[in-house]
């Protein structure tokens, strides 16, 4: 079979590149369409360029379309040449001085996360592609610059003799990427940001380039195919890459971008607070546009207004520059329950023409940003991540499993959430057991998505229940030699813990029951004797636990009898209990008039660690 370049040998001696074009592109059998998706440009570009609209091919362009017709020798020498003509009969492309990249921002909370990335970014056996994934907002571009910068410096510090040729000592550039980029897009801008037009001037000129591509999801896969492109043929380069999701490499390191620590609920002391990357993101920022910092009276509001906000940084840094115009109390009274339509439109900090110069806006609320990523999940993982969004802080893979038993999700847990993390909308703190927990603006998202979808009703009975079973587990562990253990387990949950109690009071009572039959110990080790008691006087009386088995309504009036002030006391209130309760000993006898015997006192509770403080 004769090749391609031979087949279309007869083309070499044509003058114009459309024509040259136009009869390779022929020669081979291939129509515009299948030509542009070859080579990784657009149709429009080929439609151009044979039409002879397209008077200036960037070089890179030209180097795709002889790529994807296979022309060598003779051939490809008189398609280039073709193409410098219609440039201007210029010897080779012009490109212009290397792009600077946008100054370094400055960061807060971020150390640990910029010293792991210059590491890797400079270590010899360092990986040659880092992706730092995450929602929109939650600082991947500052990060990623700050890395930059800071890679720079120190190999301008290290340098020895002459800066290189192209004027960069630090050797290190990046780009934009703006909506509708191809592969031919992001080659050029790649190689035009370090003032080549070949990769063999890359490496000849720069020992060791860092390149930043920002915003690779605009276009994924054009920015999948340059990126390959680039570090086969350049070995030395280290590509930093930012994006809602990786690039998909076989070799590529994923580093998701999370939003900065909040304070604890409840947690107002100033020493707390300021010890909060997101509390000192938000008065760096406020200090911006009004001269007062928060006052003692504005702390409740400082705190609370960043938990809603998730810690993700764009968003506190616009919500403190309303600052100007209100006090802190009254932004949390305006925004408190609007996180999601707070408008995130910002500029992206990159110079413009590279390589789209109209593209450099972010625009959008927080919702449209979160729901981005939620897009680019598949069915069954919208699914989970809808279930997962009952859960009020973090939870465990078992708990997670136990959330999706009997649906028809039917991918492993572990995988799904592997999944959200890669995407950035999963925390993982520690090594315990409940160390998963969702972005905030991610769950509120989610939370939307469960009531429009109808399944509100579903997921929080299913949420009940999981919540029952593990207090089921958990509880008779308060009474062991791992008292101190079981109290934490059930601290992790107290936020799951009541919200399962309000919802299955109302739509199912006897889980409801169930639930606070297995709590009363570790209501009264936590101060919530009072509420727990009420709880099951409550569930007690409802008509619709009249017929539920009758060793649990026992347990539930013992729990009563347990979290009483006075033992007695149930006799009266529950009076259909006594004869049970006076079989197991808990009642030794009805209420009398009072007789002076000193009462006594109870027994002592075990030893229990102070509550886990959820973040």
């Amino acid at each position: 079979m004769t090749s391609s370049h031979d087949r279309s040998s007869g083309w070499i001696g044509s003058s114009g590149l459309a024509d040259l074009l136009r009869g390779h592109r022929r020669a081979a059998g291939l129509t515009q369409a299948e030509l542009a998706t070859r080579a990784g440009v657009g149709v429009r570009t080929v439609r151009d360029l044979e039409r002879g609209r397209s008077s200036r091919p960037q070089r890179t362009t030209v180097d795709l379309l002889a790529d994807a017709l296979a022309l060598s020798g003779p051939a490809r020498t008189a398609f280039v040449a073709a193409a410098r003509k219609a440039d201007g009969g210029t010897a080779r492309v012009t490109v212009g001085g290397p792009a600077p990249l946008p100054p370094p921002p400055e960061l807060i909370g971020r150390e640990r996360d910029l010293a792991e990335l210059v590491t890797l970014l400079t270590e010899p056996r360092g990986p040659q592609v880092i992706s730092l994934v995450g929602v929109a907002g939650v600082g991947k571009t500052a990060l990623a610059l700050a890395a930059c910068h800071a890679v720079a410096a120190a190999r301008r510090a290290s340098s020895v003799g002459p800066p290189p040729e192209s004027g960069r000592p630090g050797g290190v550039s990046g780009l934009h990427v703006g909506a509708g980029s191809d592969v031919a897009d992001v080659l050029a801008a790649a190689l035009g940001a370090f003032g080549v037009s070949r990769t063999t001037e890359l490496t000849a000129r720069i020992g060791d380039p860092t390149l930043l591509v920002d915003a690779a999801d605009r276009a994924p896969d054009s920015v999948a195919s340059a990126v390959q492109r680039l570090v086969d043929a350049v070995p030395s380069l280290r590509i930093l890459v930012t994006g809602r999701h990786p690039v998909g490499l076989p070799d590529e390191w994923v580093r998701p971008v999370l939003p900065l620590d909040v304070p604890a609920p409840g947690d107002i002391e100033p020493s707390a607070l300021a010890a909060s990357p997101a509390v000192a993101l938000f008065t760096a920022r406020l200090a911006q546009v009004r001269r007062e910092p928060p006052t003692e009276a504005e702390l409740p509001a400082l705190a609370a207004l960043v938990r809603r906000l998730g810690g993700l940084p764009l968003a506190v840094e616009l919500m403190a520059a309303r600052g100007r115009l209100l006090s802190l109390t009254e932004l949390l009274d305006r925004y408190g329950d609007r996180v999601l339509d707070l408008d995130m439109a910002t500029r992206s900090g990159w110079p413009t023409g590279q390589p789209r110069p109209d593209d450099t806006r972010v625009a959008g609320t927080l919702r449209d940003a979160v729901a981005t990523s939620y897009r680019l999940l598949d069915d069954e993982e919208r699914a989970a991540l809808r279930r997962f969004s009952a859960f009020d802080n973090r939870w465990s893979i078992e708990l997670a499993e136990e959330m999706l038993a009997g649906t028809a999700i039917t991918a492993d847990p572990v995988r799904l959430l592997n999944r959200f993390i890669e995407l950035g909308l999963l925390h993982v703190r520690g090594d315990g057991p409940f160390r998963f927990r969702l972005l905030d603006a991610v769950r509120d998202y989610a939370v939307e998505r469960v009531s429009g979808a109808g399944e509100s009703a579903v997921i929080q009975r299913r949420h009940a229940r999981v919540i029952t079973w593990f207090v089921e587990r958990t509880a008779p562990g308060l009474a062991g030699t791992d008292a101190t253990g079981a109290a934490g387990r059930l601290d992790e949950v107290s936020g799951d813990i009541s919200a399962a109690l309000a919802y299955a009071a109302v739509d199912d009572p006897l889980t409801a029951l169930r639930l606070a039959a297995g709590l009363p110990l570790w209501w009264r080790l936590r101060g919530r004797a009072g509420a727990g008691r009420q709880w099951l006087l409550r569930l007690l009386a409802d008509p619709r636990t009249a017929e539920a088995d009758g060793e649990l309504r026992l347990r539930a009036s013992h729990g009563v009898a347990s979290l009483a002030d006075e033992q007695a006391a149930v006799v009266e209130e529950l009076p259909e209990a006594r004869d049970r309760l006076r079989q197991r000993g808990v009642v030794a006898r009805a209420r009398k008039p009072p007789v002076a015997t000193p009462r006594s006192s109870p027994a002592p509770a075990p030893p229990i660690a102070p509550p886990v403080t959820r973040d």
